[in-house]
């Protein structure tokens, strides 16, 4: 019987423990010392194997990874062992392993593969796997690779779980090189192998073709019926952006669970479609399958994308009706869908029930208070988050940036812009386009220009198209031909600077000039978006154009708008005629004015919502002067807060004023 000479301490082992020990610990194992031993007959390996499991929990849990009194880098545990008071065995090495996984103790890790090195046990492969797993569950992939390379053998699992690692960590394009190379071996994927594989080749995107190939070869080995694999297949296809592919995997899985369901819905989320979003979720729920948070975060986002503020209340309340918490993640999500649909009073509700908001969280609020034109409020939220140690990131800066911009506030916006440099941040392109911006609309065009000339970087055409943006505003025709002419040559299929350009030589006057940009639009294919508006009435979208007479309610629409302008003209409205940029008489110009797409889409909101509700309408394009004043006027003498998101922002009209103050 093997001597226990355990430094035994009160506050670590007690004596009946010591007692204990002595009784299990009564000879060595040696039957992992080489690959070749084996146990003789099966009752003794099932003994030695209750007896070691027995002895092996004597050592509580927590004390796994005790720190040793003797050596200050090293484990109690393992100084057992080496004193002869604790003989190892694969079972206490796995848990070891299997423990500093868990926790991601890596310093301890090493610890226990440089001490599990020099045991008999070296060569066994299973413990060999689990350390392997170690490395790439705490991202060292690096030291993952270097032991996988000096492993004597390899099976299935160690392959499966280094190309694990890779495609958890961001380095698809590694996971993807071992595929072949494991093949060349012999090997067979499983299907965790290929659910990983099919993950890096969503990351890399369709171009090389490999996730075609991926999925051709789970046909090929009969993968694609499996729930995770094709549930693997369906997110690499919708990751993609190819829905009706995504669609096909997904109705062909004879078993889905929740991974398959959310796999799709956030791919129609990330498309912006937010009616198939809305469908599938409400097909999910007549199934046996619960809503988890990623798939509230995915419907939310979709709500954000398409301003769908009463389906988003109403998934909002089905997420506090199942009784989920609400986690960071789905939190930002939610914030930012309040604040894109038009309610920055929810979007102020939620971040402040938030728990503890990340720079996520933050950066979501700065954007709504931009996009709603709370420029002081923005500043004042951002100080508030340096003084409670949050870092900002570029994303911050931009955020602050364009509502200093939106709001006037140049001195502010430039002193954000210099803090950049204080934060060691790398300025991008947009933060330049911002700046730009800042100095266009507060009518400094010439600073804008030497701005331009400054940069450090190439102007892109973004740049150039915020100078000739301003130059439309303040109508300098020069100014606004030069920066065109630059856009053009860097983006020539864009037609937003050629409208520009043109509506800068109507104003001017200068219709030659104007149609012939208009010419150069048709002979290189640029088109131009048309105008519309649109409202949302019970589930339903109802969309108008310029001079519409398509809506069946037509007629009611325009006697609605007529009763409107004739009130608002009582009060102090006057048409701006500048923004019908057609060569014909003043009242054609005035008729053509009163049919903007946003003034039908207000009436018909008038004649289908009761008195005193809050209208709601988005625009695909920037509003113009005209609509903005009518507007304006509007919502005085209707006694109506008017919402209106355009591409650039967000106006609150009350009372008869907005909160851009009239600067947008």
């Amino acid at each position: 019987m093997v001597k226990c000479i355990f430094p035994i301490e009160s506050s670590t082992f007690s004596t009946a423990t010591a007692c204990l020990v002595r009784s299990l610990v009564h000879r060595r194992f040696t039957a992992f010392a080489t690959s070749s031993t084996l146990i003789d007959s099966e009752c003794e390996q099932e003994e030695d194997k209750e007896e070691w499991e027995s002895a092996s929990c004597i050592i509580q849990d927590k004390d796994f990874l005790r720190k040793s009194k003797k050596t200050r880098a090293g484990l109690q545990v393992l100084d057992l062992i080496d004193q002869g008071s604790l003989d190892p065995d694969p079972i206490l090495y796995n848990r070891l392993v299997s423990k500093c996984t868990q926790l991601r103790k890596v310093r301890e890790g090493r610890l226990v593969h440089a001490h599990f090195l020099n045991s008999d046990f070296k060569d066994d492969i299973v413990i060999l796997n689990t350390i392997l797993n170690m490395y790439g569950k705490c991202g060292l992939l690096e030291d993952a690779h270097k032991l996988f390379d000096r492993m004597p053998h390899k099976d299935m699992v160690t392959w499966t779980t280094l190309i694990t690692a890779y495609s958890q960590h961001d380095r698809p394009n590694d996971a993807l090189v071992l595929f072949p190379q494991m093949l060349l071996f012999g090997f067979s994927p499983n299907q965790f192998t290929l659910s990983s594989l099919l993950k890096a080749s969503a990351v890399v995107g369709p171009s090389d073709g490999r996730g075609r190939q991926l999925h051709a070869f789970c046909i090929k080995w009969g993968y694609y019926s499996n729930v995770y694999v094709g549930s693997s297949i369906v997110d690499m296809y919708a990751r993609y952006g190819l829905m009706d592919e995504a669609r096909f995997a997904f109705d062909g899985l004879l078993i889905k669970n929740e991974v398959s369901w959310n796999a799709l819905i956030a791919g129609y989320a990330r498309k912006g479609d937010g009616e198939s979003t809305l469908l599938l979720f409400w097909k999910m729920l007549r199934q046996p399958f619960w809503p988890t948070h990623f798939t509230y975060s995915s419907m939310f986002s979709a709500c954000a994308a398409t301003g769908a503020l009463e389906q988003g209340r109403w998934i909002h309340a089905h997420m506090l009706k199942t009784g989920l918490k609400l986690i960071a993640f789905v939190g930002n999500t939610l914030l930012d869908m309040y604040a894109k649909s038009g309610s920055i009073d929810d979007a102020t509700k939620v971040f402040n029930r938030l728990l503890k908001p990340d720079v996520v969280s933050w950066n979501s609020m700065l954007t709504g208070c931009a996009q709603h034109g709370l420029g002081r409020d923005t500043v004042k939220r951002f100080e508030e988050m340096l003084r409670m140690g949050i870092k900002p990131n570029q994303i911050t800066f931009l955020c602050v940036l364009t509502a200093c911009s939106h709001s006037g506030l140049l001195s502010e916006g430039l002193h954000y812009f210099e803090m950049m440099k204080e934060h060691n941040l790398e300025l991008e392109v947009a933060h330049y386009v911002t700046i730009v911006d800042l100095f266009g609309r507060a009518g400094l065009l010439n600073r804008a220009e030497a701005f331009i000339k400054e940069m450090p970087i190439k102007p892109t055409a973004a740049v150039w198209g915020a100078l000739l943006g301003a130059c439309r505003m303040h109508k300098n025709m020069e100014l606004g031909t030069y920066a065109a002419e630059r856009v053009f040559e860097l983006d020539p299929h864009d037609s937003g600077p050629h409208i520009l350009l043109s509506n800068i030589y109507a104003s001017a006057g200068r219709w030659r000039d104007a149609a012939k940009v208009r010419k150069m639009m048709r002979l290189s294919g640029v088109k131009k978006e048309p105008a519309c508006s649109w409202v949302e009435m019970e589930n339903a979208v109802h969309m108008f154009v310029a001079n519409d007479v398509s809506h069946p309610r037509i007629v009611e629409i325009r006697r609605v708008w007529e009763e409107v302008s004739q009130r608002i003209r009582e009060i102090g409205y006057v048409p701006d005629l500048n923004h019908v940029l057609l060569f014909v008489d003043q009242w054609e110009r005035e008729a053509r004015l009163q049919h903007h797409s946003e003034k039908l889409a207000l009436a018909f909101a008038l004649l289908s919502t009761p008195p005193g509700s809050t209208i709601r309408i988005k625009k695909n394009i920037r509003v113009c002067a005209d609509c903005h004043s009518a507007i304006k006027f509007a919502s005085r003498v209707t006694q109506r807060e008017i919402i209106l998101r355009d591409t650039n922002r967000f106006h609150h009209f009350r009372d008869g004023s907005c909160s851009c103050g009239d600067y947008w």
